[in-house]
């Protein structure tokens, strides 16, 4: 009798285990999710894309920050500009109109000068600066802009920097 009772206890045990809970096709369906295949093209020292934090979290560090402050940072932002002289520097958009100047540790490296409206992941150090009247002019003249617009530089402004040792572009397939 106890071997009786302990194939019984095996057998629904067996059968729970067993037991298969079927969806109909149309619900898996809408449970599938689009994944978009990403590759990075890697420039300075090698990052890795993971824990970077959003560009509208990196413009609320940026605004408690003083001229002379710094932190670390690993920040995805969308380019805006690069230097069209050599791809020395890059300008990103932070959201509601307010970018950072992105510039590569030690001239180690430089950006392809054609990569505006394309995403980026930059680690390094953002810092606040006070740029001179001299420097500003020196990258609108990089950007191609008229000697009158260069002209109309006429005093230092605090700015979002960056000093980046490694920088991600994502390429999506």
């Amino acid at each position: 009798m106890k071997n009786y009772l302990i194939l019984i206890a095996l057998l629904v045990s067996v059968m729970a285990c067993k037991n298969e809970t079927k969806q109909d096709d149309s619900v898996k369906d809408d449970m599938v999710k689009e994944t978009v295949e990403v590759d990075y093209k890697s420039f300075g020292k090698e990052i890795q894309p993971n824990d970077a934090i959003a560009s509208a979290s990196m413009f609320n560090h940026y605004k408690d920050m003083n001229v002379g402050d710094s932190i670390p940072a690993k920040v995805t932002l969308k380019v805006k500009e690069v230097c069209q002289a050599k791809g020395c520097w890059m300008t990103a958009d932070l959201g509601d109109g307010n970018e950072v100047m992105v510039k590569f540790k030690d001239y180690g490296f430089f950006m392809p000068k054609d990569i505006a409206g394309q995403e980026v992941i930059v680690n390094g150090l953002a810092y606040v600066k006070e740029v001179p009247v001299d420097e500003q002019r020196h990258y609108a003249e990089d950007k191609g802009a008229t000697k009158e617009e260069v002209e109309k530089i006429t005093e230092p402004k605090r700015t979002f920097s960056f000093e980046a040792d490694g920088v991600l572009l994502v390429e999506t397939k």
